[in-house]
């Protein structure tokens, strides 16, 4: 089983890209699952029911948040009905939504999705190392692969959350930082773990932001707008592979893709989808040629008789009575692979 997992998608800039590259990556890797962190998809803030539609349009199967999940207050009404998103589990009793679920691959097989959020530089919720275990149990009684994105700020948080899940979860990656870390491994007991997936989104930005505005706030300690970058847009994910039996991780690959990079991988999936389509044009070709060519060699009932064998209404024995004269031979379907039929003798 193959899982893609990608980097908070910031802003329309990553919610294009995202949409881009994720059908195409689906096709090239044989993607069975695709989890997606949303928490940033609106304008860099939080997330909407409508954003949140269209996102699963792209080929997402569950989204996941942090944070910035409340960011927009239409996403309160949305959140208890969708539950394909995500909100991180260690929340208090009470808070809308939840924060795990059980999704379904293309060919049906179970697999378990948590959302967690760290404490360090963080809003205190409730523990998320007790929550883990807690929820992972529950998800393994109903599917052996688990993965989960841990929200968090502190790499010690996510690398330790990584050793705490160590052989019960198949998969744990961090979010959050919008800087992908190149620690990308897979644990003893079989857990795959990268410290921050990264940011689908625009990296000419300080992590998603107008660079003016937050190197402004750095600079003269004002307060700023900040508002969500538009320039060099790229794709930062993982793909995690499995074994849907025992829910171990046996690799891990991580993936930083620039626009070009996207745009060249999506064409080239279009053009192998317009290949494998040829083979049935590529017939009909043939025989409007041959039905020409006939023609012009033999004359309208001549071109008769080669129409109906190129349609395959005579029998590929059998020689035409009217190119008895000149000697044509008719060749079995075979013939095009190099193997020529003797005709039936008289």
């Amino acid at each position: 089983m193959r899982i893609l997992f990608v980097g908070d998608i910031f802003g329309k800039p990553g919610r294009d890209i995202a949409k881009r590259a994720i059908p195409a990556l689906i096709q090239r890797d044989g993607i069975d699952f695709v989890i997606a962190n949303v928490e940033n998809a609106a304008a860099g803030f939080g997330i909407t029911g409508e954003i949140a539609e269209a996102i699963l349009g792209y080929g997402v199967d569950v989204m996941t948040t942090g944070n910035h999940v409340w960011d927009k207050k239409e996403i309160l009404d949305y959140i208890p009905r969708q539950p394909k998103l995500l909100r991180p589990a260690n929340f208090p009793s009470g808070a809308p939504g939840r924060g795990s679920c059980i999704g379904r691959t293309r060919t049906g097989e179970p697999v378990g999705v948590l959302n967690l959020m760290g404490r360090i530089f963080m809003t205190p919720l409730d523990d998320p190392f007790a929550v883990a275990l807690r929820e992972v149990e529950n998800l393994r009684a109903q599917a052996r692969v688990v993965f989960v994105d841990f929200h968090a700020e502190a790499t010690s948080e996510k690398v330790a959350m990584g050793w705490h899940l160590d052989g019960r979860a198949t998969a744990v990656s961090g979010t959050h930082t919008h800087v992908q870390t190149a620690d990308e491994r897979l644990l003893p007991k079989g857990t795959a773990l990268l410290t921050d997936a990264g940011m689908t989104g625009p990296h000419d930005s300080i992590i998603g932001v107008d660079v003016e505005a937050a190197l402004g706030r750095f600079v003269t300690a004002m307060p700023a707008k900040f508002d969500s970058a538009v320039g060099g847009a790229r794709l930062n994910a993982i793909v995690v592979t499995a074994d849907p039996r025992t829910g171990r991780a046996t690799a891990i690959e991580r993936l930083n893709l620039s626009a070009a990079d996207v745009e060249a991988l999506a064409e080239s999936q279009a053009a192998t989808s317009r290949l494998s389509e040829c083979p049935t044009s590529s017939r009909s070709h043939s025989r409007k040629t041959t039905r020409i060519d006939a023609r012009r060699r033999h004359g309208p009932k001549r071109a008769r008789a080669h129409r109906q064998r190129a349609d395959g209404r005579n029998p590929p024995d059998v020689r035409d009575p009217d190119l008895a004269t000149s000697g044509s031979r008719v060749r079995s379907p075979t013939a095009r692979s190099g193997t020529r039929a003797t005709p039936t003798s008289r």
